[in-house]
């Protein structure tokens, strides 16, 4: 399926069961965001625990989803890594399962350069015929993407967008002012996403919509459609969802978060940890104010 990269996306959670994916519920959450009306998926990303899944795992879940989604939404697949190589390889094997798209993180660790971190999406652009969204999080990468780095990427036509996670919209000005204004841009932090959309993003690739896939949507259908109000309405309604949700490393808390709901194991893999105690007490608080089935 073609990638249009607007709107609502979700980063899904990853499901285990036995140690293993849990193949039933990834088709339960697919079919539950897809019914909510939701506009594309991402598998695999920071949200689908990419980190401590091995390779062989990684691609199965990119291809579960890809299988349950049928078609009816695009779905990204994280393809990001700290080795070019490895980065490239995923976006290979990304390709042959039949994603829409790669969602390739700046390489977090090893801190390159400027010129390094053009160097490296150029390769990854040039070796694999398959659409891409640089994803910014400097908090995580511990290095930030600027704009004249994302700017000398434009020249190849396969770079899809960028997903920003950062504190002030003056970065997806800045953004926009170099690489054009309809250049597409995603919120990666959803307490921000309607304030990047007041200067010119086009939706949010979301966590908390893992949970609120139809809140989080109308939240950006309405902003898109010049109902400024009524997205200003639905994210105060949204926002303290949102700081519960991310009140401790995600995906601890969304996972968490799932199985209150009893959507599937909220099973994390070492060193991610579920929220306990006073912690999962005011996530469960959060989620029952806002109208969610909480069990127990």
């Amino acid at each position: 399926m073609a990638l249009a990269l607007r709107g609502t996306y979700t980063a899904l959670i990853t499901p285990f069961k036995d140690g293993g994916l849990d193949r039933e519920a990834v088709r339960r959450l697919v079919d539950r965001q897809v019914d909510a009306g939701i506009d594309g998926l991402v598998a695999v990303g920071t949200t689908g625990e990419s980190p401590t899944l091995a390779m062989d795992e990684h691609i199965e879940m990119v291809r579960l989803v890809i299988e349950a989604a049928r078609g009816r939404v695009p779905v990204l697949a994280g393809t990001g890594a700290n080795s070019t190589h490895e980065a490239i390889e995923l976006a290979r094997a990304a390709k042959g399962v039949g994603a829409a798209g790669g969602l390739s993180v700046v390489p977090y660790y090893n801190k390159p350069t400027p010129a390094g971190l053009r160097r490296h999406f150029e390769a990854i652009l040039a070796a694999v015929d398959l659409p891409l969204v640089v994803y910014n999080i400097p908090g995580r990468t511990g290095v930030a993407l600027d704009a004249e780095t994302l700017a000398a990427l434009r020249a190849s036509p396969r770079l899809a967008g960028l997903k920003q996670s950062a504190d002030s919209p003056d970065h997806v000005g800045r953004f926009l002012e170099l690489c054009g204004p309809d250049f597409p841009i995603m919120s990666g932090d959803d307490s921000l996403t309607l304030p990047f959309m007041a200067v010119g993003a086009v939706g949010v690739i979301s966590t908390v919509s893992n949970i609120v896939p139809r809140e989080m949507g109308d939240m950006v259908r309405a902003f898109a459609g010049g109902r400024p109000a009524e997205a200003l309405a639905l994210h105060r309604r949204l926002f303290p969802l949102v700081k519960a949700v991310f009140a401790e490393t995600n995906p601890g808390p969304i996972k968490a978060a799932a199985g209150l709901l009893g959507w599937c194991d909220p099973a994390v893999r070492l060193p991610l940890a579920l929220p306990e105690g006073k912690a999962l007490e005011s996530l469960s608080r959060a989620m029952r104010a806002f109208g969610l089935p909480v069990q127990g």
